[in-house]
C-alpha cells in the first residue's frame, strides 16, 4: 500500500484548495484537535488529510464532515459505512473477496468472517459526502476513492487532485493509480467500477452500420485516452464481422486467441484505416482537449445507457467523469450528474428507482438537439 510521490501538501496549498470549494471555511483544526478526533473515534488521518483540516474546517453543508462540532453518533456512522456497505453486498448481493477463506453456506457464518477480514482493511476516513481518502497516518499522495458499498470509483489520484476535479472538473494529468490494499480490488478489476478504467458496456450492434459506429466509438475513446481491454477490441471485430463487414484485417482480429492479445491493439489501427474511420474523427481545435469527441462520446455512453448496453449507474459515473468533468461542467448535463449522485448515495432499495431516473434523464438528452445547449 504505497502512494505515489506527488509533493507533500502545504498549509498555503491547502488553502489555495479551499478557496474553491462550494463551503464555508471555519478555522483550522489544531494538532491537539487532530489528536483529540482521532482518538476518539480510533483511526488517524493521513498526512495531507492533516495539512487540509488544519488549514480550514469546511462546513456548512452536511456532505462536510463536522470533525469539531458535528454529531459524534453521525461521524461514527460515516466511519463505518464502507465497511458495513461491503457487509451488505455479502449478506445481500453475493459479494466474497477472493482472497477470502472459502465462503461458508450459512450467511451468518460469511458475515463473521468478512467483518474479521474488514477489520484488517485500510481505514477510510470522509471527505466530502461519500468521498474517502486511507487514513494512513504519516503517509500522503493516496487516492480518493467514492463508496458506496462494493460501487468504489476512483475519483482523484490524491487530495489536491480530487479537489480540483470534484469542484472545478478539471481532468487529472497524473497517471491513475489505486494503493489502498483491500479496497484497490474494486478499482483495479473488481466488481466497482473505476471511472479511468475501460468502459464497462456489453456490444450493441444489429447491423454493419452500426457495427462500423462502434469501431468508430471505440476510437473516440482512445483519443481521449481511455483504456480498452484487448477482449473488448477483439469483440469489436467479431461483431463487425458477423454483421457483413469486410476488411482485410478484421477476421485477423476477431479470430485472435487469448494468447495472441497484445497483438489486439496493432490490428484494431489497420482495420480503422481499412474503414477510413481515422480521417473522419473530430480535431482537437478549441480549449477544451477532446471537446467534440468528448460530446460525441457522451452522446454514444447516453445511447448505451437507454437500450442496456451499459448499467445507469456505471455508465452515469463515466459521463460525470469525462463528459461533465472534462467539459467544464457544462449546465445541460447537471440534471443527469444529480441524478447519478443521488443513485450513488442511495440504498439498495432506493436503487432501481434512481437507475430509471438515469435513464429517464439520458432519454430525455438524446430526444434534444446535440450538444445539449446550456
Amino acid at each position: 500500500m504505497t502512494a505515489h510521490s506527488s509533493p507533500p501538501l502545504t498549509l498555503e496549498t491547502a488553502r489555495d484548495l479551499q478557496r474553491i470549494l462550494r463551503a464555508e471555511i471555519g478555522p483550522g483544526l489544531s494538532e491537539a484537535e487532530l489528536d483529540a478526533v482521532e482518538a476518539r473515534f480510533g483511526f488517524t488521518f493521513s498526512a495531507d488529510h492533516r495539512v487540509f483540516l488544519a488549514a480550514g474546517l469546511p462546513h456548512g453543508s452536511r456532505s462536510w464532515p463536522d470533525w469539531r462540532n458535528g454529531d459524534p453518533e453521525d461521524l461514527a456512522e460515516r466511519l463505518s459505512r464502507p465497511v458495513e456497505g461491503v457487509l451488505f453486498d455479502v449478506q445481500h448481493n453475493g459479494f466474497w473477496h477472493p482472497s477470502w477463506s472459502q465462503k461458508p453456506a450459512e450467511t451468518s457464518d460469511a458475515l463473521q468472517i468478512a467483518r474479521s477480514e474488514l477489520a484488517t482493511a485500510p481505514q477510510l476516513v470522509p471527505i466530502y459526502s461519500h468521498r474517502y481518502l486511507p487514513g494512513t497516518a504519516g503517509e500522503c499522495g493516496h487516492p480518493v476513492l467514492s463508496v458506496h458499498q462494493t460501487d468504489v470509483i476512483f475519483y482523484g489520484n490524491d487530495l489536491s487532485d480530487y479537489v480540483r476535479y470534484e469542484f472545478t472538473g478539471r481532468a487529472s494529468s497524473l497517471p491513475a493509480r489505486a494503493t489502498v490494499g483491500f479496497w484497490s480490488y474494486f478499482v483495479n478489476g473488481g466488481p466497482g467500477i473505476d471511472v479511468t478504467a475501460p468502459t464497462p458496456h456489453s456490444p450493441y450492434a444489429v447491423s454493419g452500420q452500426e457495427a462500423i459506429e462502434y469501431l468508430r466509438m471505440l476510437a473516440l475513446e482512445r483519443l481521449i485516452g481511455r483504456p480498452h481491454h484487448p477482449y473488448q477490441l477483439i469483440e469489436a471485430g467479431v461483431t463487425a464481422l458477423v454483421l457483413g463487414v469486410e476488411t482485410e484485417s478484421l477476421a485477423l482480429l476477431a479470430g485472435l486467441s487469448r494468447t495472441e492479445h497484445e497483438s489486439a491493439d496493432a490490428l484494431f489501427d489497420q482495420v480503422l484505416g481499412e474503414l477510413g474511420l481515422p480521417e473522419g474523427l473530430p480535431g482537437d481545435d478549441t480549449d477544451i482537449p477532446g471537446e467534440a469527441a468528448r460530446w460525441e462520446l457522451v452522446r454514444w455512453w447516453l445511447r448505451l445507457i437507454v437500450n442496456g448496453s451499459m448499467a445507469p449507474g456505471a455508465g452515469g459515473d463515466v459521463i460525470t467523469y469525462e463528459g461533465w468533468g472534462a467539459l467544464a461542467r457544462p449546465q445541460s448535463l447537471q440534471p443527469l450528474v444529480d441524478k447519478v449522485d443521488a443513485y450513488n448515495e442511495s440504498d439498495a432499495i432506493q436503487r432501481t428507482t434512481r437507475e430509471q431516473a438515469i435513464v429517464t434523464e439520458a432519454e430525455r438528452l438524446l430526444a434534444g438537439p446535440w450538444p445539449p445547449p446550456d
